[in-house]
């Protein structure tokens, strides 16, 4: 009786500990990855705004900026 006894509390024992190591491990991972999608949003959203800042302070869209451009080298090559 005194082995089984033993042998019982030593499985109890190891399965607390096994799920002990298993949620701290799950808690780790997550806290990880919680701390990467914050500051992927926070870095995606800095670059968004960048981008906004920068097209509301230069004139115009890409196209007319581009078309400008090629008008501006098609006169110098007309001289």
């Amino acid at each position: 009786m005194g082995r089984f006894l033993a042998g019982t509390v030593a499985v109890v024992v190891g399965l607390f500990v096994a799920g002990a190591i298993a949620v701290w491990l799950f808690k780790a991972l997550l806290g990880a990855l919680f701390y990467i999608v914050v500051g992927a949003v926070v870095v995606g959203g800095a670059v968004w705004l960048y981008g906004r800042a920068r097209r509301g302070l230069s004139g115009g869209s890409r196209n007319q900026r581009r078309l400008e451009a090629t008008l501006a080298t098609w006169r110098q090559r007309q001289r």
